[in-house]
């Protein structure tokens, strides 16, 4: 047994305890262990831009899960994992160098992209290990890196050659500022503000009748290919079949009906344009309307929109609208607020543009997607109700191909004859088409001459395989038959609609099961007023000198707080109660190991036999039974706050507060005869400080690491706290009688310092006597408030005019107090 310092100093422990750590490879997953595996699809953070008290938050809640695990006696596989590819990496270089692909070059600029990846990929190895995450660094990938691009790869062709990968040229999701396609999933909602629904008149071509159309989008004119109708609105019925000419432009364009349109909405008459919507779109698909494309793929308008060409939107829509009030066709502008979908990268509105795009098709299995979101164990369960109303909600196939450049390359060529998609070979993967050629010819053709396909894969479609990725799926060294399909996903909630979403997709294309058995949400880890961290706001809270200035247990206390999958303000008082904490468990300690040192429970017997133990020893047992239950239970069900707050209570209020003070006596007392008294205690205390900080161990790693290396290891002898067996609830350690009695005497004891400090007295002065009523018999407990409380007699018996009262457990206690 080490003598623990005086003071518990975090900035020297702290450190030393992560190299040990690694030192001993104490997390490191062993694939020819015996262990029931545990297998965790770590999320493989961004590696653009900056590291936020967010980010601490949600991955220090899965980490509970692993440390909790592995003491449990699994062989937890915990790897870590880098998204280092696609346009938040490439966002992130542009504004951080100002530059532009077009000025650098596509060599220059993924050379620019993959220094900043290193760069961030050493800042958050450095942030993980400070905070103690005790992931197996051995498994480290970065989603470009070869084996990673190759299962990619290799995803894609196993996809498009079961018929389900298709290259489409038609409407795709389109971002004006970062120019490149878009999947559904990429595209959130906004508020459009300084909107106007505008009320334009256009002409019946055959007798020039006024047809009011309202539109919040003017600029689109001259895209309009159709108006259409509700066919139930009477207004309107003898337009259909007829046709309109549109304003400025004088193009003449269908009429027609169609259900979706709602009467209610405007004046009734849309114009469809290609295209200002998804609905633009259906109805351009199933009337075989003209296209007509009048905004460029960088948000500018073309040569199809006259005059207005080489404007943008914006400047567009103003132009028009000022034309439109010039010629006396815009009656009204009623200013509306609405939502507008835009790129979450960046903001940006989104267009719909015509491309060659590559998708998976989805669609036609919604229903199977659902049924896998059924079989998934939800924590917590609510959470599901995204997924359901995501996928129900699906409009589109699953676009993969972005128009970028820091991406894993599509494994693809395109025959220069006869345009036949040719994909690479296995023994060429990974492969960039842009410097290979195919092995074989174009099976249709047999031309030898290729096109190779220059766009890349979006981020979504690599990270969606992190568990074939952990698994070594199609590697010589594949490990699926051990982890797969994984113990456990943790994510936030907001990427339920694309991470989890995507890679329950893949699962079930290639292995026609989930991917893991169960997914644990959380929340956000938001700022002081409870707003989401952006550096654009200036709100960013950085956690490297919150731990500088307390320590990393004490900001995992505060991640620790939170309920699961609920968002969370940052609070640096609640880090402060954390420091508060983890001080109190140290001198905790310190007045515990000066008392068991040299002890081994048991004795020169089984360190399991147990001494003759008194009631207060066996209330304080109880109720460490009541917390160790409680704990495994909410581990169990991925509740660690409910775990934390178990024995947070516990050991702070029953054990500190209560426990070591009834048994002060016992400890220092000197008198042979009282030996076995003494070697109870010391049992007790021995035990419950153990467990306890084998419970506390997943919140506060550093701190219980170092004080069982102190205490413990020599008479323990697991190398580590952390993978030493999790605390079992003792039957034979449980007693209801003492336990209703050592809540009485802490309830009297209570009451007795509230007397004292209200009577302006010290808590040693020693009272002459109490009398107690209470339902219960009082003898088994009156020497233990005597010691501890310093009184000359305790009695037991009716109180008539109390000097201080309370219940416990539903009963009433009463005191009457002498000086």
């Amino acid at each position: 047994m080490t003598e623990l310092a005086k003071r518990y100093d975090p900035k020297e422990i702290e450190p030393r305890i992560q190299k040990f750590w690694e030192d001993e490879h104490v997390f490191r997953y062993d694939p020819d262990s015996k262990k029931p595996v545990y297998s965790i699809d770590t999320p493989p953070p961004t590696l653009s831009g900056y590291i936020h008290m967010g980010h601490v938050f949600s991955y220090s809640q899965a980490e509970f899960v692993a440390r909790y695990q592995r003491m449990k006696g699994c062989n937890v596989f915990y790897p870590m994992g880098f998204d280092d590819n696609g346009l938040p990496t490439e966002r992130y270089v542009e504004k951080k160098y100002k530059v532009n692909i077009k000025d650098v070059g596509r060599e220059e600029f993924v050379k620019l992209c993959l220094k900043e990846t290193e760069i961030g990929g050493k800042n958050y190895r450095n942030i993980w290990t400070t905070m103690g995450i005790s992931v197996d660094w051995s498994l480290l990938y970065s989603t470009i890196n070869k084996r990673c691009q190759r299962v990619s790869q290799r995803s894609f062709i196993e996809i498009f050659r079961s018929g389900r990968m298709e290259r489409r040229n038609e409407p795709a999701i389109w971002c004006p500022l970062c120019q490149t396609s878009l999947a559904q999933a990429d595209v959130e909602d906004s508020e459009a503000k300084h909107s106007f629904l505008n009320t334009v008149r256009f002409k019946a071509a055959d007798n020039g009748q006024d047809l009011l159309i309202a539109t919040s989008r003017p600029e689109l004119i001259p895209s309009c290919v159709g108006l259409i109708v509700n066919p139930d609105d009477e207004r309107y019925r003898a337009l259909v079949g007829r046709k309109g000419v549109t304003p400025i432009f004088n193009a003449e364009v269908p009429i027609f009906a169609d259900r979706r349109v709602d009467p209610a909405f405007g004046t009734g008459i849309v114009m469809v344009c290609t295209f200002g919507d998804k609905t633009d779109i259906d109805w351009w698909r199933d009337y075989n309307l003209p296209l007509k494309i009048s905004i460029n793929p960088d948000g500018t308008m073309n040569a199809c929109a006259g005059r207005y060409c080489g404007m943008t939107l914006v400047e567009a829509r103003k132009s028009i609208i000022a034309d439109l009030k010039d010629a006396g066709l815009l009656l009204e502008q009623q200013p509306i607020t609405h939502v507008m979908n835009v790129h979450e990268r960046c903001g940006t509105p989104v267009e719909y543009y015509v491309t060659s795009q590559w998708f998976i098709r989805i669609l036609d299995i919604k229903d199977e997607l659902l049924a896998r979101g059924e079989k998934l164990r939800w924590y917590p369960e609510h959470m599901k109700a995204r997924y359901v109303n995501w996928v129900n909600g699906l409009k589109w196939d699953w676009c993969i191909s972005r128009q970028r450049y820091f991406g894993v390359p599509f494994p693809v060529w395109y025959c220069a004859k006869c345009g036949t998609a040719v994909v690479a070979d296995e023994s060429q993967l990974p492969v960039d088409p842009l410097v290979t050629q195919p092995l074989k010819p174009c099976p249709k053709c047999g031309s030898t001459t290729f096109e190779p396909e220059h766009d890349v894969m979006d981020t979504w479609t690599t990270s969606s395989v992190t568990p074939l990725i952990n698994s070594n799926w199609g590697e010589p060294d594949s490990r699926i038959d051990q982890i797969y399909p994984m113990s456990l996903r943790p994510q936030a909630h907001d990427i339920i609609r694309t991470w989890l979403f995507y890679t329950v997709i893949k699962s079930h294309l290639h292995t026609q099961t989930l991917p893991w058995q169960n997914v644990m949400i959380s929340g956000h880890g938001l700022d002081p007023n409870g707003k989401a961290m952006h550096k654009s706001k200036g709100n960013v809270i950085e956690p490297l000198p919150i731990v500088a200035k307390y320590s990393a247990d004490a900001l995992r206390w505060w991640a620790a707080s939170a309920k699961l999958g609920e968002d969370m303000a940052f609070k640096e008082k609640e880090v402060v109660y954390g420091q508060k904490f983890i001080n109190k468990l140290w001198n905790a300690s310190r007045f515990v190991s000066m008392h068991i040192k040299g002890f081994r429970p048991g004795g020169s017997a089984a360190p399991s036999a147990k001494p003759q133990l008194e009631l207060v020893d066996r209330w304080i047992l109880s109720r460490l039974n009541a917390v160790i239950r409680e704990s495994t239970d909410s581990f169990e069900a991925y509740e660690y706050s409910k775990a934390k707050m178990a024995v947070e209570q516990f050991f702070w209020g029953d054990f500190c507060d209560n426990y070591l003070e009834m048994v002060k006596d016992r400890l220092y007392s000197k008198d042979e005869a009282r030996k076995a008294s003494r070697d109870a205690a010391l049992y007790t205390l021995y035990t419950v400080l153990l467990d306890s900080l084998k419970l506390l161990g997943p919140f506060t790693p550093h701190v219980t690491e170092e004080i069982y290396q102190c205490l413990f290891r020599d008479t323990h002898g697991a190398i580590s706290l952390h993978v030493s067996e999790w605390p079992q609830a003792d039957v034979s350690l449980e007693d209801a009688g003492a336990l209703k009695l050592g809540d009485v005497a802490v309830q009297v004891i209570s009451l007795l310092r509230q007397y004292k400090n209200a009577q302006s007295m010290a808590q040693n002065v020693p009272l002459a006597g109490v009398t107690v009523e209470t339902p219960l018999d009082i003898s088994p407990i009156q020497a233990v408030l005597q010691d501890t409380m310093k009184i000359g007699k305790v009695c037991y018996g009716p109180v008539s005019t109390p000097d201080a009262e309370s219940t416990v457990n539903g009963a009433a206690v009463k005191l009457k107090i002498e000086k």
